[in-house]
């Protein structure tokens, strides 16, 4: 199964006489507009905009801002060369990702990234980093003793720091970097997500606290970066690992890729797919205590699959119901919860007329929990990604990863890594929530629990 394996549905294309104007949703106040909604309540704000139509009006500050509601248009909006990588999203991630990585790159600059990315990422490449996803995946649970109370947050984001680390950078990147990383991108994508719902512009420049731990958290994630890349200059080794890849990068004039990309390039790499990642394994482990039913199912998958042995890599693509689980983890509870576009020109889409230049935003959260797409859509139901159920899917409903020319070029990587590590706690742990434990979800530019804190408990 896999989560693009879902029938198709194409949206139809009216004459230009009848293209309408999305209306406005309501509720906008004067300044801010619907700011203050998706900064108080931004999940159910989202989850209700389909009510209103396919594609709605919003007022952000002083700009309007389209939001496109259903499957079918948001993969349109994915798929068409008419929008790009921008928006209200990208322009407040700048600060962290840069304008020269392969994450807001666009046209040739964003077809020559990817092409210096990709083999790293080839579904072939992926059994070379087998090892270490095992030995990652296995030092986590060998730190936990049974009975100790676990920091899903800490734990979470040290093994996925430490396997992004180890597989494409290759560097000897241990607990503190990781805990640094940790605990900067919370701060970071906490405050990039107040920057895009209310753009006050100069105000975040002002030195209120909350700005300079901002700025603090910030500059300590690009000091960590320049570190990463500084050692392996002075080191002089060229292991086959994507940082060598970029080290050795031509442009498109066959001269070597400045510095300013190549550091934007690690940026993306190891941030994002860190948070992202990092999020998935928290609500996993969420997952796994409020449904025993399906963390004993799991262990007794692992047990039929490896007859009692350590899991490893070679187990994964036979762990059936393990990897539905993390797929209807991701569909509940995904980690990347809204993008945005922009229109490159005057362009349609679902027969409203969509102005050059205008901002187009949408959320996989709504989408992916759409009563309209799932039956009994928020309930957890692994079992849902059967292939003879999957079909019943729209086509757009899931798609964790996206689609198009920028589909996430490591969605093998990171489904290969979410199994293992939620395979390799389960054979050994089952989990429950212990006094002080808040698995409310917290809104950033990414979604994950508050504080959650797990017993980890023998089976």
């Amino acid at each position: 199964m896999t989560v693009e394996s879902v029938q198709p549905a194409t949206p139809a294309t009216p004459e230009t006489s009848e293209l309408r104007e999305p209306p406005l949703a309501g509720g906008a106040l004067p300044v801010l507009g619907h700011g203050l909604k998706l900064v108080r309540d931004p999940l159910a704000f989202m989850s209700g905009l389909r009510e209103h139509g396919e594609i709605v009006r919003l007022k952000l500050g002083p700009k309007t801002v389209y939001a496109v509601t259903t499957p079918a248009l948001t993969g349109a909006l994915a798929l068409s060369p008419d929008f790009s990588i921008d928006g209200p999203l990208w322009e407040s991630l700048e600060g962290l990702l840069g304008k020269e990585g392969v994450a807001t790159a666009n046209g040739p600059r964003h077809r020559r990234q990817r092409r210096t990315i990709q083999p790293a990422f080839r579904l072939d490449a992926i059994p070379g980093y087998g090892p270490v996803m095992e030995e990652e995946a296995h030092a986590l649970t060998d730190r936990w003793k049974p009975g100790e109370t676990i920091d899903c947050t800490s734990e979470s984001f040290r093994v996925a720091v430490r396997i992004a680390a180890r597989c494409l950078l290759r560097g000897d990147y241990m607990d503190e970097r990781a805990e640094r990383l940790s605990t900067d991108l919370a701060t970071v994508f906490r405050g990039m997500y107040r920057r895009m719902v209310i753009p006050l512009g100069p105000l975040y420049r002002l030195p209120f606290p909350a700005n300079r731990e901002f700025n603090r958290a910030l500059a300590d994630l690009h000091l960590l970066v320049d570190e990463i890349v500084a050692e392996r200059r002075a080191s002089g080794q060229k292991p086959d690992d994507l940082l060598t890849a970029l080290l050795e990068a031509k442009d498109d004039n066959g001269d070597p890729i400045g510095e300013q990309e190549i550091h934007d390039q690690v940026v993306a790499i190891l941030t994002p797919g860190s948070e992202t990642v990092a999020s998935t394994i928290m609500w996993l482990l969420q997952v796994l205590a409020e449904h025993p039913e399906h963390a004993e199912k799991v262990r007794t998958e692992i047990e039929s699959v490896t007859g009692g042995r350590p899991v490893g890599f070679e187990h994964v693509r036979s762990l059936t119901h393990t990897n539905n689980v993390v797929v209807e983890a991701m569909r509940l509870r995904p980690a990347v919860w809204i993008l945005t576009r922009r229109a490159v020109s005057d362009t349609v889409l679902g027969g409203y007329r969509i102005p050059a230049g205008a901002d187009i935003v949408y959320s996989p959260y709504a989408i992916q929990r759409d009563g309209r797409s799932y039956a009994r859509h928020l309930d957890f139901d692994p079992d849902r990604w059967l292939p003879e159920r999957s079909k019943e899917v729209p086509k757009y409903a899931m798609s964790p990863f996206s689609v198009g020319n920028r589909k996430c070029p490591s969605d093998h990587f990171s489904m290969t890594q979410l199994s293992l590590i939620t395979a390799a706690i389960s054979a050994k742990y089952r989990f429950e929530q212990v006094s002080g434990s808040n698995d409310a979800t917290r809104v950033g530019i990414t979604l994950r629990p508050h504080d959650l804190l797990l017993r980890a408990m023998p089976w």
